[in-house]
């Protein structure tokens, strides 16, 4: 993955938020619904409860979370596959409506790391229609839906008009990555597995996933976790984004833990709440590395 050569010169230094913000949280969730290896496969069609594992997604856990972040005041991104968008389209309609931003994740949450290039241009460009011809947005950002991409999925993401990416894991800020060719790169946004959902609280009996374990972590150490990870980021005036997922963590009692966490975010000083692409144009019009 090519990355500008200077940023490990200015690892330490401090980063200027907006308006002197100490630190940036950018809460992204993926709103992945039914999608994924069993959509792709058809097996889905022959297991009922695998799609309705997916559906509550969008149909329940949705509107709960959407009305969490109303209340509390709360931007966020929402990286939501073509295919989702395609079959719930009011549900989605209703993330913009509040203001939120939807951006790419696949059509069928395909692993782009092991699409051919033009299988992945078929899939961004299906997917930029899906979103114009529904929700009326041309989106800007992207999150590979599998936790990798292949070595030309930058060069397709920029093709495709995408400004950023929040799909792979190299820093705890923003940094670019360099396009050949282009002479704008693209940006990345990195999670951490640390913020990821699934790794605490995903765990189904059928389909086995994550495979191995047979049992969820308690939520009090899950939001613990969380919220130790959120005051390092505010020390260090870093950057935190999130990789939730609202069929895991707004379920009814997992959202009593989102909203202890943006809580305690919001009574932090200094901490600049945003979109996936505000912090891309920030980092971008700052000229960082």
């Amino acid at each position: 993955m090519p990355a500008s050569s200077d940023r490990s010169t200015t690892v330490d230094a401090p980063v200027r938020w907006p308006g002197g913000a100490r630190c940036a949280v950018a809460l992204a969730f993926d709103l992945d619904g039914p999608t994924g290896n069993a959509l792709i496969d058809g097996s889905i069609w022959r297991n009922p409860s695998f799609f309705t594992l997916g559906a509550y997604d969008v149909w329940r856990a949705l509107p709960r979370l959407l009305d969490l972040l109303r209340e509390q005041g709360l931007p966020a991104t929402f990286f939501v596959p073509g295919w989702v968008v395609e079959t719930w389209p009011e549900r989605c309609r209703a993330i913009v409506a509040d203001g939120h931003e939807v951006a790419y994740h696949g059509y069928e949450h395909e692993a782009f790391w092991q699409l051919s290039a033009d299988d992945q241009r078929r899939v961004m460009a299906r997917s930029r229609q899906i979103f114009e011809n529904h929700l009326g947005v041309v989106p800007v950002g992207f999150r590979t839906p599998s936790g990798d991409w292949a070595p030309e999925t930058a060069q397709i993401l920029a093709e495709a008009g995408v400004v950023y990416s929040s799909s792979m894991r190299g820093d705890d800020r923003p940094y670019l990555i360099d396009i050949p060719g282009r002479e704008r790169p693209l940006v990345e946004i990195p999670g951490r597995w640390e913020l990821d959902d699934y790794a605490s609280l995903a765990y189904q009996r059928n389909p086995n996933f994550p495979a191995g374990l047979d049992r969820i972590a308690s939520y009090a150490a899950t939001f613990d976790n969380w919220r130790r990870e959120f005051d390092g980021t505010h020390r260090d005036g870093l950057c935190l984004t999130t990789l939730f997922h609202p069929k895991v963590s707004a379920k009814p009692g997992r959202l009593l833990l989102l909203e202890r966490l943006f809580e305690h975010m919001r009574a932090a000083d200094g901490v600049w709440f945003a979109r996936c692409r505000e912090v891309a144009d920030w980092w971008l019009a700052e000229g960082h590395p």
